[in-house]
């Protein structure tokens, strides 16, 4: 194999790790979840379970990938003790970023399909919510516009996978990133003067402390906490971990998991600062999910002035963020099917475009011709299925399978993760966490695994 690539600059690095971690539901889920469990004092639990629970997995992955400096298609065998199981589980951790990218290529599609209408005038002034939800139905209803976007967002960014880590994942995606963080600041800043920003800050960051009076309340404001925590960071699949092959080791992985955390949080942040003032300067309720973006915003953005350019420039935000995931992931998907099958990386680009467009179709299909499917009951999609393969079994299950490979003697072993992680300047890791490590995270991400279920088929 080819000597491994590496990032050019550490700024690379952040933002395009930070790219990979941050994702819709920094926009649709957590500014929502603030306003409904608390406000600040949400933030406030977030933070600490973000402190606790993710930037310590993201040091876990990132230390399995510099060290090893393979994919998980390798990162096992490379590290663990001789005649030892680990790398057997790399057969259910690799399927999980082809589910994952069998339905997030499709989302992105509807970003770039509202991006196009609101800069081409196609969203009608005085857009209520029944119609804007009509809007939406009517587009997932049309098999054959959904698969012109989804293709088109999926084939640039494999063409930016294909060009490779330098020329093209870091190279294109630094400057996008950079402008996704500029426009999100603008945006934040314009809401400042817009009539409903002190109600809308209010609602989402005002502090309720009648949340925790009530034992049930509390229960789901300290679970919505650490679910946050756990899922923002994408951890536990192996789309960070690859990230770590291409890393240099001048910084500590402590220093570089905050950095990738605290860019994480205030992309969450800000969105909550740009989604509340709107919704409450034009008398929209905000909701959470999808409807969110695609038919509540849709509503506050035609009653602006400039609305449409306005409501384009933030799914123009939103379609940057997106794409920045996809192109994290298919690197991942890519490199490993290079070091699986020994082959070029264009190759493996384009075999890999084609499984994952055919991978896509049942998620695309099932909103139309395959309306009919409800895999999980009730009224939910081979979408809800497969982001629930994902979200309830891989993430939870793939980070629990890398806390035990890196305590466990016949894995990584504690020492070698300590060492790889304070290698270079910047806070360096404890060994006497490794009870913390051995015991505590996997209880917690037990419990994370536990309660999903419940709170789906309880």
């Amino acid at each position: 194999m080819s000597e491994r690539e590496q990032f050019s600059s550490r700024l690379g690095f952040l933002l395009i790790a930070a790219g990979c971690a941050i994702g819709l539901g920094n926009v649709w889920r957590f500014p929502a979840i603030t306003g409904a469990y608390g406000g600040s004092v949400f933030v406030i639990l977030y933070l600490a379970f973000l402190l606790l629970v993710g930037v310590p997995l993201l040091t876990v992955e990132l230390a399995v990938g510099r060290c090893a400096r393979r994919s998980i298609a390798e990162a096992f065998e490379t590290l663990e003790a001789p005649r030892s199981k680990w790398h057997r589980n790399k057969f259910w951790l690799i399927p999980g970023s082809y589910v994952l990218m069998s339905f997030y290529g499709l989302i992105t599609g509807w970003l770039l399909y509202y991006c196009y209408k609101f800069f081409s005038g196609g969203i009608i002034k005085g857009l209520t919510k029944d119609l804007a939800a009509q809007q939406f139905n009517d587009l997932l209803s049309n098999p054959l516009t959904l698969f012109v976007c989804m293709t088109t967002v999926t084939v640039v960014a494999f063409l930016i996978v294909g060009m490779g880590v330098l020329r093209g994942v870091e190279r294109i995606t630094k400057p996008m990133m950079l402008l996704l963080f500029a426009m999100l600041i603008f945006m934040s800043v314009r809401s400042c003067f817009m009539p409903g920003f002190s109600e809308g800050v209010s609602y989402y960051l005002k502090p309720n402390f009648e949340a925790f009076t009530d034992p049930k309340q509390l229960s789901e404001t300290l679970w919505a906490a650490m679910g946050q925590a756990f899922f923002t960071l994408s951890v536990g699949q192996g789309s960070i971990e690859i990230f770590g092959t291409y890393m240099d080791k001048k910084h500590s992985l402590l220093s570089e998991a905050v950095s990738i955390a605290t860019l994480d949080t205030l992309v969450a942040l800000l969105a909550g600062f740009v989604i509340f003032p709107a919704c409450f300067s034009y008398g929209v309720e905000p909701d959470g999910g999808p409807s969110l973006l695609f038919v509540t915003l849709s509503t506050v953005f035609p009653n602006m002035e400039y609305g449409n350019f306005w409501g384009g420039f933030f799914f123009l935000f939103m379609l940057f963020a997106a794409v920045s995931t996809l192109v994290a992931v298919y690197e991942s998907i890519v490199a490993i099917c290079m070091e699986l099958f020994d082959i070029s990386r264009v190759r493996s680009t384009i075999i890999n475009f084609c499984v994952i467009m055919v991978m896509s179709l049942p998620a695309l299909l099932g909103y139309n011709l395959l309306s009919d499917i409800h895999p999980m009951g009730g009224n939910s999609t081979i979408l809800d299925l497969q982001d629930f393969i994902i979200s309830n079994n891989i993430l939870p299950g793939g980070s629990l399978l890398f806390v035990l490979f890196i305590t466990a003697k016949t894995g990584m072993q504690w020492h070698k993760y300590v060492e790889e992680c304070n290698i270079g300047s910047g806070p360096k890791i404890n060994p006497a966490l490794f009870w913390y490590f051995r015991y505590v995270l996997p209880v917690i991400i037990g419990v994370l695994l536990i309660v999903g279920y419940i709170k789906i088929f309880g």
